[in-house]
């Protein structure tokens, strides 16, 4: 990680994310500017939380793990993204963990100087309310078909919602079968039978070691209608 206070930097990713109307850098609210490689970790799960960060560049990967060692890819992430709202409300330690997986950059808001700011910003208040609020709504979706369906609905639902591009669609796209089939709850060995089945039945093919859509109205009809979204 390199960070910066360089004010050029700052107040370019400020504008860029409309974001200078919530952070004004000042000595009561200094704005740091954190750089990550890719492969880095920028907030480890189980850690304390030292404050906000809001990527403005790049693209991670949030995941949560268990004591078993085993983990579970929940989204990936892309400006503008906040992490640290969620344990800065409820005075926890942080509870996934974010990794770059291209070079990203961050505006970083220290805890202390969060907790001051929030006495009086309204707006950044909202601003962290939809952030939450969007967490929440599309966690409850992922979670309710990962669920309730079966692994061939949800790799059609998976399939569909990628392809419609609506915000949470664009989060949970990878081309690799064990990442989405931890993103849709299974394991890559469960996952390359359905590919398989869908294959025999025409529904997709693979090219170049990728897999494309034949045909997407029987793909619809195995989806039942359930959306990542």
């Amino acid at each position: 990680m390199k960070t910066s206070v360089d004010p050029a930097r700052i107040r370019q990713y400020l504008t860029q994310h409309r974001l200078d109307q919530l952070l004004s850098p000042s000595d009561a609210l200094p704005i740091q500017l954190r750089d990550y490689e890719q492969g880095e970790v920028i907030l480890h799960e189980g850690n304390e939380l030292d404050g906000l960060y809001f990527q403005v560049s790049g693209r991670t990967k949030v995941s949560s793990s268990v004591t078993t060692g085993k983990a579970l890819l929940l989204r990936f992430c892309a400006p503008l993204s906040v992490f640290g709202d969620i344990e800065w409300i409820q005075k926890v330690p942080i509870q996934s963990q974010v990794e770059a997986v291209e070079p990203s950059a961050f505006l970083f808001v220290n805890k202390r100087a969060v907790d001051v700011e929030m006495l009086h910003n309204n707006l950044l208040l909202q601003e962290l309310l939809k952030h939450l609020s969007y967490k929440l709504l599309t966690c409850t979706t992922a979670s309710r078909i990962n669920l309730l369906a079966t692994v061939e609905e949800r790799f059609a639902s998976y399939l569909i919602s990628t392809r419609l591009q609506h915000e949470f669609g664009k989060e949970i796209l990878t081309p690799y079968i064990a990442e989405i089939a931890s993103l849709i709850g299974t394991t890559p060995r469960h996952l390359n039978r359905v590919v398989t089945k869908l294959i025999g039945m025409g529904v997709i093919k693979k090219e170049k070691k990728r897999l494309a859509v034949q045909d997407w109205n029987r793909l619809d009809q195995l989806s039942n209608g359930l959306r990542y979204e």
